[in-house]
C-alpha cells in the first residue's frame, strides 16, 4: 500500500527486509539503504550513539503502546503488595516499562535516569514489587508464571496474550517518545525524494488498514 501511495506521488520504493533491528541502522549508516522505517527515539539515540551515525527522523509512521499485561488479575487495583512485575531486559524498553509503572503509581524512578531507566533506577516501590527483567520472548511466554508483565507489542501478539482482556493499561501517545518514524541519514533530511516518501505512510488508506489490521493495537501517529 505505502508503495503504491508512492508510485502515484513519482516514487519507487523498493523494500529491503530485516531479521533484527540493529543491523538496519548500520545498514544505512553505510549508505546501503535511504531510509528506515521501524524505530522510536530512545532506540535511535542509542544506535546513534553506538554506530557513531548521523541518522534523524523526517516523519512518523506509527506508535505501538507497550500494555501491561496480567493472567492471574483483571484490574489495577487487584494486583497486590509483593506482586512480581516482569519487564523487557533491553535499556530501551526497560527504561519504558519502568516509566509505565511510574504513571500507574506502582513506583517511581529517579528524575536523573532520563528515558531509559533501569531497576536500579527505581527510587520508590510502595508495592514492595518484584521487578524481574527477561528477554522480551521469554517475558511474552512466561506471563502466566508472574503476577503482571510489561510486554511490547510485537511479542504480546506473538505470544498469543489477548490484547484486550489480558490488558490492565498501556500507554498514553501523548508526548510519548516512543512514536515510530522514518529515518534518513542527515545529509539527506531535506533531499527531494523524502517528502513523497513520509507522504505515501501518511495516507489515510495505511491510516485506516493499520486500524484494520492491528484493532486499535498499534496506532496511526501523524495528524
Amino acid at each position: 500500500m505505502v508503495q503504491d501511495n508512492a508510485h502515484a506521488d513519482g516514487l519507487t520504493i523498493e523494500i529491503v527486509t530485516f531479521s533484527e533491528g540493529n543491523p538496519i541502522n548500520a545498514a544505512l549508516a553505510a549508505g546501503d539503504l535511504d531510509a528506515n522505517a521501524f524505530q522510536h527515539g530512545p532506540y535511535l539515540e542509542a544506535q546513534n550513539a553506538a554506530l557513531g551515525s548521523h541518522i534523524v527522523p523526517v516523519g512518523n509512521t506509527y506508535f505501538a503502546p507497550i500494555g501491561f499485561y496480567s493472567k492471574r488479575w483483571k484490574t489495577l487495583s487487584a494486583l497486590p503488595d509483593g506482586a512480581t512485575i516482569g519487564v523487557p531486559a533491553d535499556p530501551t524498553n526497560e527504561g519504558r516499562a519502568l516509566k509505565l509503572l511510574q504513571s500507574l503509581g506502582l513506583l517511581k524512578v529517579s528524575s536523573d535516569a532520563g528515558n531509559m531507566p533501569t531497576v536500579l533506577d527505581v527510587s520508590e516501590n510502595p508495592k514492595n514489587l518484584t521487578i524481574k527483567e527477561l528477554d522480551d520472548p521469554v517475558l511474552a511466554r512466561s506471563l502466566a508464571d508472574m503476577d503482571a508483565g510489561v510486554v511490547i507489542t510485537e511479542w504480546a501478539y506473538k505470544a498469543g496474550i489477548n490484547l484486550t482482556s489480558e490488558r490492565l493499561a498501556r500507554e498514553s501517545m501523548e508526548n510519548n517518545p516512543y512514536i515510530n518514524f522514518i529515518a534518513v541519514n542527515q545529509p539527506d533530511a531535506h533531499a527531494r525524494w523524502v517528502p513523497p516518501l513520509v507522504r505515501a505512510f501518511q495516507k489515510p488508506n495505511v491510516r485506516a488498514k493499520l486500524l484494520e489490521a492491528y484493532h486499535g493495537a498499534i496506532i496511526p501517529s501523524w495528524t
